[in-house]
């Protein structure tokens, strides 16, 4: 579980709540109608702009906001620097072995055709246009929550409208008039918040998330193509760690403004 996607859901809706409580007459706060034209004109409105398995894939896609990414990147490292002295001691072949220990399947499938001796540029090719397909992917959700954001508080508008138009068909009651308003503002106090607390920041999360996998992927890139070039295990380590941030690299100093220590260059300046 993603701790800070649930924080800040509960922390918003908890003080919302507590405002809310605080003022007293919660109940005035609670309208079925206007909850139903918000969450069903803004979801009505993106059918519109996208399909509906494309609408399904991103509630499943979703679903990944609340989920910590379990990708030990320094674990990933070792087990490239483990596969790369393999490959150095018994030949890249010998990886052929050790690729049923594999459990990410990108990384597999990288190694497998650097087993079976793709060439570099054809590997390279196919594993970049895995990862431009999966980024594809994610913009789309990532647009259908944006189109969320944006069409919520458009009907909260639309639901105070048609609460405006029904409290001016009733002037002759000046004592309708007050409730009335309440209600038809209410709309617009839905759609505001499912917008910016609900939608825009989940569609920010995908996005953080989708950027975090792309560059996993980049370095398992690398990771594959410096292994079937034969490069030295402690370089392919140097390779990778510029991958992750400083504090997670291990074993590497940092000078006194924080900044990492560039590390050794390789004997003669060669890989």
């Amino acid at each position: 579980m993603d701790i800070a996607s649930l924080a800040g859901i509960l922390a918003g809706f908890g003080l919302l709540i507590a405002t809310i409580l605080a003022g007293g007459g919660a109940s005035a706060f609670i309208d079925i109608p206007s909850i139903m034209i918000v969450l069903g004109g803004s979801t009505a409105a993106t059918l519109i702009n996208f399909n509906m398995s494309q609408f399904i894939a991103a509630v499943k896609i979703a679903a990944k906001a609340f989920k910590q990414q379990k990708e030990d990147q320094a674990a990933l490292i070792d087990q490239f620097i483990n596969l790369a002295q393999l490959a150095r001691r018994d030949g890249i072949l010998a990886l052929d072995r050790a690729l049923k220990d594999v459990e990410d399947s990108f990384m597999k499938n990288g190694l497998e055709m650097a087993v079976d001796g793709t060439e570099p540029e054809t590997i390279r090719d196919i594993m970049e246009t895995d990862v431009e397909g999966m980024l594809d992917r994610h913009k789309v959700s990532q647009g259908i929550f944006n189109a969320l954001g944006a069409y919520a508080p458009a009907f909260g508008m639309i639901g105070t409208l048609i609460g405006l138009v029904k409290m001016l068909g009733n002037l002759d009651d000046p004592s309708s008039i007050g409730p009335s308003m309440a209600v038809a503002l209410i709309t617009t106090f839905y759609g505001a918040v499912m917008g910016n607390l609900v939608y825009l920041p989940m569609a920010g999360k995908l996005k953080e998330k989708s950027t975090l996998e792309a560059k996993n992927k980049r370095m398992i890139i690398e990771g594959v193509l410096a292994i079937q070039k034969g490069v030295h295990p402690k370089n392919i380590e140097r390779k990778l760690k510029n991958y992750i941030a400083p504090h997670l690299r291990g074993g590497e100093e940092e000078d006194a403004g924080g900044n990492q220590a560039p590390a050794p260059a390789a004997p003669g300046g060669k890989e």
